[in-house]
């Protein structure tokens, strides 16, 4: 990765998204974890856009809230009156607004921005309680949200100098944040990622939300890195907290602090859907990390299991190729070794949708044996429906369907072509 620079990096997907979006009359906010590139997608690469199509500099207005410089721009009866001295003709003018979830009042005031003719408001956000969720009504049906992740491992080899395999094992270590990524040594790498953690992600989630027991919330967040694809809920963290560490902690405090972790976009979960009942079950349910260098930074590069590594990977590619993804249950009728039937609940890793698009997907990192091959399409095999089954795998060279028409394709060309669904 020597000498790599910003510019290195593609963020073609994200940049497209703004483009088509450019006029439509609404507030377009750019949220995700905060280092994974949105900043620069708007105020380096949008921005580049805009003046590349004859935009005059001056009807690009630019602010970053997060700047000490800045501050006093966070108090809205300062910024609104300074933003409308900027529109000096009625031309198009565009707003380019980074970390606007330090700006107080900031549904009122962006609202009032989209409302006159001449502005086009773009914003970056890494909040989802502010922002996420409040889309459909805070801003009143005028938000279109295009959420950012760190890189994929499409984008992670457009600037990787080596082989994919090399790749893979670095980018399952350290991740796809671009700062870890544009850094030139394993320790660099590894330092990055601690400091981060400390300075960036738990403090700020600290400051927000008035965490007294800090320690408390760190505990948690070890527990997940190490449970990353284990089937979890509150009660269960909260007996494990009583085993191991004799916490009195509460479940009630555990789910809280989860939703601080989802907040800040460091995690997110996955639910359980009963296939047959065509219903959600509930708890319990799993939890990813939206960068597997955060999380590995977590466990300090003990459980370094390629299996969960690969689930995650998988999980997060899907998330953002657009997908709402859900854990897949599937209870069976069988006979045991006793002729007696019994019921026996089968797992599907992901079910992916998106509009009339349906895919099921196992993620099994060896296929050595026909047993294992035979375990990981047993569930397919029970379901009564005609959308695509696929297991991906590491170990073949190149996809096929077999017998029963299911879809056997390795990691990396699922990862390296975005079509790769549809093969």
């Amino acid at each position: 990765m020597e000498n790599l620079k910003d510019e290195d990096i593609k963020r073609d997907y994200y940049l497209e998204q703004l483009i088509k979006r450019e006029g439509n009359g609404l507030i377009k906010i750019v949220t995700g974890i905060r280092r994974c590139g949105k900043s620069y997608l708007l105020r380096t690469l949008f921005k580049n856009h805009l003046l590349e199509n004859g935009v005059d500099e001056k009807h690009i207005i630019e602010m970053a809230f997060d700047l000490f410089d800045n501050i006093e721009y966070r108090d809205p009866k300062i910024f609104y009156p300074w933003a409308k001295e900027q529109l000096q003709d009625n031309e198009k003018y565009y707003f380019l607004l980074d970390e606007v979830q330090l700006l107080d009042e900031f549904v009122s005031v962006l609202n009032g921005l989209a409302d006159k003719k001449n502005c086009d408001v773009f914003v970056t956000g890494s909040n989802a309680k502010f922002l996420s969720r409040d889309i459909a009504t805070e801003f009143g049906g005028r938000g279109d949200e295009v959420h950012m992740y760190p890189l994929s491992f499409s984008e992670f080899m457009s600037c990787y100098d080596g082989n994919k395999y090399d790749g893979w094992n670095e980018y399952i270590t350290y991740g796809g944040i671009p700062l870890v990524v544009l850094a030139e040594t394993d320790e660099q790498k590894m330092n990055l990622l601690d400091n981060l953690f400390q300075e960036t992600y738990i403090s700020d989630i600290v400051k927000r939300n008035k965490i007294r027991n800090v320690g408390e919330m760190e505990s948690l967040l070890d527990v997940l890195a190490s449970a990353i694809g284990a089937l979890t809920n509150p009660n269960k963290l909260q007996k494990t907290f009583k085993s191991v560490n004799n916490s009195k902690i509460t479940a009630t405090t555990i789910t809280k602090y989860i939703e601080y972790l989802e907040d800040s976009f460091l995690i997110e979960e996955a639910n359980r859907y009963d296939i047959k009942g065509k219903s959600y079950i509930g708890t319990p349910l799993k939890y990813y990390f939206m960068d597997m260098g955060l999380r590995n930074s977590r466990i300090h590069y003990r459980q370094l299991e390629v299996t969960h590594s690969m689930e995650n990977v998988i999980y997060n590619e899907l998330r953002m190729r657009g997908f709402h993804v859900d854990v897949g249950n599937l209870t069976v009728v069988e006979k045991g070794k006793d002729t007696k039937t019994v019921k026996k609940q089968l797992e599907v890793d992901f079910i992916c949708n998106k509009g009339s698009k349906k895919y099921y997907i196992q993620s099994a990192y060896m296929l050595e044996t026909e047993a294992k091959m035979a375990q990981e399409i047993r569930p397919f095999l029970k379901i009564n429906d005609s959308f695509k089954k696929i297991v991906i795998t590491s170990d073949i060279p190149k996809p096929f369907y077999n017998d029963q028409g299911i879809l056997i394709m390795n990691v990396y060309d699922f990862l390296l072509n975005a079509d790769s669904l549809e093969l």
